[in-house]
């Protein structure tokens, strides 16, 4: 298993980006969708499918009531038409003013993905835009600071374009250092960059002082399936470079784990 956390500085595609991972990973996979903004998938992807009783806005209140670690799984849904079990999601909050009543549900979350190691999954999680507490440190009133902390790799979504990497600077200083501090490491940190606008991949390293760890392809109609389930022909591209992407962030993530003398995450 591989705990990959997306992020951004300024809406650059993560949502689309997270959903792209999970479809196309080579294992059983679970998508969170942890922006304290509110989730989309159910209402876009999954076109309003599913029942508003699960999801991630009432797992606050199962730990408040200690049942967390045994509803938590009743609050997948399949993301798959075949409903197979191995697509999954975690849909996300409803209401943005939901968010302060998780603030002490993250870390239970976090500690129940960490216990899911040994199941074979891989989690993805979608944080949305950061929501800084200052320069140095993610807040932890509304946004999901330590999924962030425990993840294996966080990804920092950068459209290559020059707007995109500029609203992300300041997002690189804030991760670097919060991971530092009390994640896995600053190392943790890399770019995934949407192959939207003409900067490379070399430009926008050497910009941010944050290397590459994975791709996507510019692929507007299958990025429109993920986001709106406007389901109509697409080349695919994007799912095919995710696809590839992982390949790329799991070898990441053995390097690290191997580092930090964790277990390597189970290969598909």
């Amino acid at each position: 298993m591989a705990v990959i956390a997306l992020a951004s500085g300024k809406s650059s595609g993560v949502t689309c980006s997270a959903l792209a991972l999970t479809l196309s990973s080579p294992r059983p996979s679970l998508l969170i969708e942890a922006d304290p903004a509110g989730g989309t998938i159910r209402a876009g992807y999954l076109q309003g499918e599913g029942s508003a009783q699960v999801g991630l806005h009432r797992l606050a209140a199962a730990d408040r009531q200690g049942t967390l670690a045994r509803e938590f799984r009743h609050h997948w849904v399949a993301l798959d038409q075949e409903h197979s079990g191995k697509r999954m999601l975690l849909p996300g909050l409803t209401d943005p003013a939901q968010a302060p009543s998780m603030a002490r549900t993250w870390d239970a979350l976090a500690e129940l993905i960490a216990v899911m190691d040994g199941h074979g999954y891989d989690v993805i999680i979608d944080a949305g835009r950061i929501v800084p507490q200052s320069e140095t440190r993610l807040s932890t009133a509304v946004y999901p600071a330590p999924l962030l902390r425990a993840a294996d790799v966080v990804l920092l979504v950068v459209r290559s374009t020059q707007a995109s990497v500029l609203s992300a600077a300041p997002a690189v200083r804030v991760l670097r250092e919060e991971l530092a501090q009390n994640g896995t490491g600053a190392d943790a940190l890399g770019l995934l960059i949407v192959e939207e606008g003409s900067l490379t991949s070399s430009h926008i390293q050497q910009g941010l002082q944050v290397p590459t760890y994975a791709a996507l392809e510019w692929d507007p109609d299958t990025a429109d399936v993920l986001t709106h389930g406007a389901f109509k022909k697409s080349g695919r591209g994007l799912l095919r470079s995710a696809r590839s992407a992982h390949d790329r962030i799991n070898e990441i993530v053995t390097r690290r784990r191997i580092h930090l003398a964790r277990p390597a995450p189970v290969q598909g």
